[in-house]
């Protein structure tokens, strides 16, 4: 007996448990020696020098000197948050863990914390599946929000009836789930966040019971059907978000009861019918968001009586009628986003009243009559965009001169009148859009002092005189639209100083002169000059750059006899010119005694160059000056290294429509270049022949023309009798690379057949998260022959798959792999059609009904949501 007490005795002594109400118990300092171990970096919680723990920053204690508190939130700590916390601190109240790098699954033992009051571990990047919380019963706050963990949503969070703030907004990785009904079990809940959280299904009528949330977020998930009209009971919830579902019919009526209610969302659904008169006599309303529905009729006159509305954003909906002309004189507004309607009447003078209004977005839609000057003196403004409406009579001339303003957007209305100077006062204006209106006179120097304009498009007026000189001082602008005006004089060459042009048309004006041979240095992706009365030689670096077409409809333009331009419209310059021309080389000759050889070497060979007289033994060197070029981004490599570069050891592949080389350029830039052998024979017909060189010249202009980081950059086009070359981006960069190794002759049977194979390379991308090219493959070897060697075997298979990704659907993920195999089939007749292919991928997906959506769509903020306009994208 006594053995089993002594026993008992060490036990009791030794145990973690163990908490003496006179002396701290031993083990808080064991935790802190623990959590120095496992998180990085943590310099302040040192227990070898401190005299008491309850000093550490962060660390709060009990009168007996127990910690009771724990907030570490925000310091950005790494590792794992050791196991046991409350074996170590059994008074624990409060662990405060957010926005730190932890990692590995979450700590089940936590649940052991029976007295925890808060626990909050947004942010923490936590893996794997949640425990039953009913142990917790003390607890009173739970955010887990932004973590990644997976599984079934833990229902038991309904047991805890003292819980008032439930937080689990953006965990994207849980299986879909229902709101229970017994959410009602949680009387003292006043905050409920579950957005983006796979919540699916109907919205319980039984929320509705639960009277003391102030805060009820179900945002960003898939839930559907009519919104239950008691949740007009909650007559304590002050904010109600409901946007990115899938909810349909009529918001309730009884949402004019919500008296507390200041914040309302409901964008982004299907919601049908007029928007409540009683939602626009709720007393502390600030923010209503219902855009992107189906909600038609009027805007109700009460909503002019509101003094505390800030937002209104209704666009993309149907709303018809007037607006109320009253809108913001009683209220500060700040956002008012009325586009995409069916709006009429004047707009709503008095919408700056407040002083505070910064984004007045009304476009698209039949508003007429004047803009109102009340606006020119709004200067809190940031985006005014009035576009596509029937506006007429003078812009406010204080309108162009607002101080803090970006993006000012009127084109597509009956304007009139001139642009004033005073818009040199608009020292943040980024964005001019006043196109296809009827404004009129010159185009004033002082736009040269708004230094921050990145675009201006004015195009399609009866603007006339000279583009000021002055425009050159604009150096981040990178769109210059001035066509379909009466601008006349010469071209400035000031132009050239705008380093960052990316788009530039000056066509169907009335500009004379010559062409300033300085704007050579530009060569933007965009280039048009055409239907004016431009006269003289066209610079030879733009006939180099493929840009002939861009001269179009100037009858007094020539080009140079030596060109050998085949495909021209455009005479041969007189003599005159090209005597100026031959002179200039005279003139560099004579000096030669005194120019090192090596140089007149250079001179001689660039002269013959651009004669093409090169020496008929240089077959290469031949063949290629007879390619035709055509560029589609200013390019730095001469195009003779590139003919000189493609030999064997410099070949990545072949297809059946030519071979691809890999070839590094002097200037050490790598590019791919694809030559596709000519199908012409001497029985080839004319018309089959012709048909086939189009189809190729449409794909290649197309591709050309296409702005985007990922597809292919395409460089250049350059063409001859026996072949044809594609110049593309560097091929290690290239996403869709295969593409070039494979784009088979170009016939319209082949092509359906190649996008096919293409898709495909780029599902395997998306699948196995490699490149279409790498080391390991081997030599020459690519991503289709190293996936084709793994999946003969399960295991195999599935080491192909990208580790990053979730393994839920891992299933799902062998599907696609497959269907991209069959996509990549070196026959193109067993590979199946586009339409098999989207069938196929229908029946992999394991979201098929419609059920799953991306989670990634955060609340779209106000000084984004118009971004709609091309000239925002």
């Amino acid at each position: 007996m006594a053995f089993h007490f002594t026993v008992f005795l060490i036990l009791l002594l030794f145990s973690p448990l163990n908490c003496s109400q006179s002396a701290v118990p031993p083990n808080q300092s064991q935790f802190f020696t623990l959590v120095k171990k496992y998180l990085t970096p943590l310099s302040d919680w040192d227990v070898t020098r401190a005299t008491t723990v309850c000093n550490f920053t962060g660390i709060s204690c009990n009168e007996q000197g127990h910690i009771v508190g724990i907030d570490i939130s925000g310091w950005s700590l790494s590792g794992r948050f050791p196991e046991y916390v409350c074996s170590y601190l059994p008074e624990l109240r409060i662990l405060r863990l957010g926005r730190n790098n932890f990692h590995g699954n979450f700590p089940h033992s936590i649940t052991n914390c029976s007295l925890l009051e808060e626990l909050n571990m947004s942010s923490t990047y936590l893996t794997g599946t949640l425990p039953d919380f009913s142990p917790m019963t003390s607890l009173k706050l739970l955010d887990l929000s932004y973590n990644l963990f997976t599984g079934d949503f833990p229902i038991s969070v309904t047991n805890l009836t003292n819980l008032e703030v439930l937080n689990f907004n953006e965990n994207e990785g849980f299986n879909l789930w229902r709101l229970p009904e017994n959410f009602s079990r949680l009387p003292k809940l006043k905050s409920m966040v579950l957005t983006t959280c796979m919540v699916s299904g109907l919205i319980p009528a039984s929320i509705g019971n639960m009277t003391a949330l102030v805060d009820l977020e179900l945002s960003g998930n898939f839930l559907v059907g009519q919104i239950p009209v008691e949740l007009g009971l909650l007559k304590n919830v002050q904010q109600l978000e409901l946007y990115y579902n899938q909810l349909d019919g009529e918001i309730p009526e009884e949402f004019g009861n919500l008296s507390e209610l200041s914040d309302l969302d409901m964008s982004v659904n299907k919601l049908t019918g007029k928007i409540p008169k009683s939602i626009f006599h709720l007393p502390k309303l600030e923010v209503l968001q219902l855009y992107n529905n189906s909600l038609a009729g009027e805007i109700p006159d009460a909503i002019a009586n509101l003094t505390t509305l800030t937002t209104l954003s209704l666009y993309d909906n149907m709303l018809t009628g007037e607006v109320p002309r009253g809108l913001g004189g009683l209220s500060s507004m700040v956002i008012l986003e009325l586009s995409e309607n069916q709006l009429s009447g004047e707009l709503p003078g008095e919408a700056c009243s407040g002083g505070k209004l910064q984004y007045f977005l009304v476009l698209q839609n039949m508003f007429s009559g004047k803009v109102p000057e009340s606006y020119a003196t709004c200067e809190s403004l940031l985006r005014f965009r009035v576009s596509s409406n029937r506006l007429e009579g003078a812009i406010p001339e204080g309108l162009l001169a607002l101080p803090h303003v970006s993006i000012i957007d009127l084109g597509y209305n009956r304007l009139n009148g001139s642009i004033s100077k005073t818009i040199a006062n608009a020292k943040n204006l980024s964005e001019l859009f006043i196109q296809s209106t009827r404004i009129s006179g010159v185009l004033p120097p002082e736009i040269s002092q708004t230094a921050n304009l990145v675009k201006i498009d004015l195009s399609n007026n009866l603007l006339s005189g000279p583009i000021p000189s002055e425009i050159g001082n604009l150096r981040k602008l990178n769109l210059l639209m001035l066509q379909g005006n009466k601008f006349n004089s010469s071209i400035p060459n000031s132009l050239s100083s705008l380093k960052s042009l990316n788009v530039l048309d000056l066509s169907n004006n009335l500009f004379t002169g010559n062409i300033p041979e300085s704007l050579c240095e530009l060569i933007p992706n965009s280039m048009n000059f055409s239907d004016n009365q431009l006269s003289g030689p066209i610079p030879l670096s733009f006939i180099k750059g493929g840009l002939l077409e861009s001269f179009s409809g100037n009858p007094s333009l020539c080009v140079q006899a030596y060109l050998n331009s085949s495909d021209t419209s455009f005479p041969i310059c007189s003599q005159s010119y090209n005597r100026k021309k031959v002179n200039c080389i005279w003139v560099i000759g004579i000096s030669v005694a005194i120019v090192p050889i090596g140089i007149v070497l250079f001179l001689k060979r660039w002269f013959s160059k651009e004669h093409s007289m090169m020496d008929k033994n240089d077959s290469m060197s031949s063949s290629f000056f007879l390619y035709d070029v055509k560029s589609f981004h200013r390019i730095s490599f001469d195009q003779r290294e590139i003919v000189e570069a493609m030999v064997d050891k410099n070949i990545v592949g072949h297809g059946g429509s030519g071979t691809v080389y890999k070839i590094e350029l002097s200037n050490r830039e790598v590019i791919a270049v694809k030559k596709l052998w000519s199908r012409r024979t001497k029985d080839s017909a004319s018309e089959d022949q012709f048909c086939l060189d189009k189809e190729l010249k449409t794909e290649v202009d197309t591709l050309g023309s296409i702005r985007h980081k990922n597809i292919v950059k395409l460089y250049c086009y350059l063409s001859s009798l026996d072949s044809s070359l594609l110049v593309y981006d560097q091929l290690n960069n290239s996403p869709f690379l295969l593409m070039l190794v494979t784009e088979y002759a170009y016939s319209s049977k082949a092509t359906t057949k190649c996008d096919v194979y293409s898709f495909g390379v780029v599902l395997m991308e998306l699948i196995t998260g490699r490149k279409p090219v790498e080391a390991d493959f081997g030599e020459n070897k690519n991503i289709i022959y190293w996936v084709s060697t793994k999946v003969e075997t399960k295991e195999g298979a599935m080491e192909v798959l990208d580790n990053r990704l979730s393994g839920l659907y891992k299933d799902e993920m062998i599907k696609v792999l497959m269907i991209a195999i069959r996509c990549t089939y070196k026959t193109p007749g067993n590979r199946p059609t586009m339409n098999e292919v989207v069938q196929l991928l229908i029946e992999a997906d394991p979201c098929r009904f419609d059920i799953c959506k991306s989670s990634n769509k955060a609340k779209e903020t106000a000084a984004v949501t118009m971004a709609k306009n091309p000239y925002d994208l």
